[in-house]
C-alpha cells in the first residue's frame, strides 16, 4: 500500500503532499489508491543520536540481538530513527537487518591503550599498533573509527592524553586515506591540541574545549557532541575518585561547571554540535529528547538544535533528508519543534522505512 501525507516539511518549510512507494519518498503521486496517515503538522526527518553504544549497558556488554534490539526501541520511541554507534564491545550488525529498528552506522570497537580507559570496553594496543588496529576496526565499522583519546593516569592522578601526538597523526591520516572518519573520547584540554592538528573530525564530550581550541576545531573542520546528559554525571564520578585522586576529582568537577558554557561558545564560535546522549555507558537508550533538552538548556537555540538534531546531522553522516527518493524516515508533528519543544514528546506519526512505526 502507498502512503501519504501531507504536511509542512522542513527545513525548507513547504506545505506539500508527499508519498511513500517502497519505502522512498515521492513527491509525484503515483497510481492507485493510497492510505492517508497525516493530513496535516510538521514534517521532519527522525533525529540522530550521535553517539550511543548499541550492545552496551550500565551493567555491561549485551551480546544478545534481542537485548539490542530492545535498546534500539527505546531509541526509536524516542524519535530517533538514527543511530551512530560509537564503539561496541559486541557485534551489534543485526540491527541493521531488521527492518523495524533505526538505521545504524557503526564505529567498529573502541581503540584505547592499556590500563587507560574502561576495562574491558575497547580494544586495547600500544601507540606502535595503532595504525595497524586503525585498519582493523576501519574494516570492521561503517565510516567510523573510535578512539579514547584521554583519560585518567594514576600515575600523575589526573587526566592525561593516551596517545602521542605523532601516533595520533599516523592513526587519523590513515583512517583517512581509507575514507573513514575518526571520532575521540575526549574530557580534558590537554589532549585536543594534538587531536585537532591530527585532523580529528568528531569531539566527543569536549569539555576541555578552550575559546583557542574551539577556534583552532573551527579552522579544522571538525564537529563536536557534547553528549550533556552524561557530562551530567561528572559530579559522581568525581565523588567517586576523590579518596584516590582528589586532583582528577576536581578537574572533573571543575569540567562539569563549565561544560554548558563551552557548549554554548562553540556553538556560537560556528563548531557544528549534534545531539549525542552516550546512551549504554552509564545511561539507558531512548534519551535524544533530554538531550535536545540539555542543550536548548544550555544557551543554543531551540531552532538551531533541532535542526543539528536532525536534517543537519543526517547530512554530516552522509544521509539525505525529506527529498525526492531519500529514505521514508520521518516524524509528523502537531506543531514546529522548532519553537514548540512539547511537541517533540508528542508525535503525530512516525515512518521509518516507509512503515509507520507509531
Amino acid at each position: 500500500m502507498v502512503v501519504h501525507l501531507r504536511g509542512i516539511f522542513l527545513p525548507d518549510e513547504a506545505e506539500r503532499d508527499a508519498w511513500v512507494l517502497d519505502g522512498r519518498l515521492t513527491f509525484s503521486r503515483p497510481s492507485g489508491p493510497a492510505d492517508t496517515v497525516a493530513s496535516g503538522g510538521w514534517i521532519t526527518p527522525g533525529f540522530v543520536d550521535a553517539h550511543c553504544h548499541v550492545g552496551l549497558a550500565p551493567s555491561g556488554p549485551v551480546p544478545d540481538p534481542n537485548g539490542q534490539a530492545d535498546q534500539a526501541l527505546l531509541d526509536r520511541a524516542a524519535g530517533a530513527l538514527l543511530l551512530r554507534d560509537a564503539g561496541s564491545p559486541v557485534d551489534n550488525r543485526s540491527i541493521q537487518s531488521r527492518a523495524d529498528l533505526p538505521r545504524l552506522i557503526r564505529a567498529g570497537r573502541h581503540i584505547a591503550r592499556p590500563k587507560r580507559y574502561v576495562r574491558g570496553l575497547g580494544v586495547e594496543v600500544e601507540p606502535d599498533d595503532l595504525v595497524a588496529e586503525v585498519e582493523r576496526q576501519a574494516a570492521a565499522g561503517d565510516g567510523w573509527v573510535k578512539l579514547a583519546a584521554d583519560w585518567i593516569d594514576r600515575e600523575l592522578g589526573d587526566l592525561a592524553p593516551v596517545w602521542p601526538d605523532d601516533a595520533l597523526r599516523a592513526g587519523v591520516a590513515r583512517a583517512h586515506d581509507l575514507g573513514v572518519r575518526v571520532a575521540a573520547h575526549v574530557f580534558g584540554e590537554d589532549a585536543l591540541p594534538g587531536l585537532i592538528a591530527a585532523g580529528i573530525d568528531s569531539i566527543e564530550h569536549g569539555t576541555g574545549l578552550t575559546d583557542d581550541l574551539i577556534a583552532a576545531a573551527v579552522d579544522a573542520g571538525c564537529a563536536l557532541v557534547p553528549t550533556l546528559i552524561n557530562i551530567d554525571n561528572f559530579p559522581q564520578i568525581a565523588h567517586a575518585g576523590a579518596g584516590k585522586f582528589p586532583v582528577y576529582a576536581a578537574h572533573m568537577r571543575a569540567l562539569f561547571a563549565t561544560s554548558r558554557e563551552r557548549v554554548r561558545t562553540a556553538h556560537e564560535a560556528g563548531l557544528p554540535v549534534f545531539t549525542g546522549t552516550d546512551a549504554g555507558g552509564s545511561l539507558p537508550h531512548g534519551l535524544v529528547r533530554d538531550e535536545i533538552r540539555a542543550l536548548i538548556g544550555a544557551g543554543i537555540p531551540q531552532p538551531e538544535v533541532i535542526a543539528q538534531g536532525s536534517w543537519r546531522a543526517r547530512e554530516w553522516l552522509g544521509l539525505p533528508g525529506l527529498d525526492e527518493g531519500a529514505p521514508a524516515d520521518l516524524v509528523v508533528y502537531d506543531s514546529d519543534p522548532r519553537v514548540d519543544l512539547a511537541a517533540v514528546l508528542k508525535p503525530q506519526r512516525m515512518i521509518l522505512r516507509g512503515v509507520v512505526v507509531a
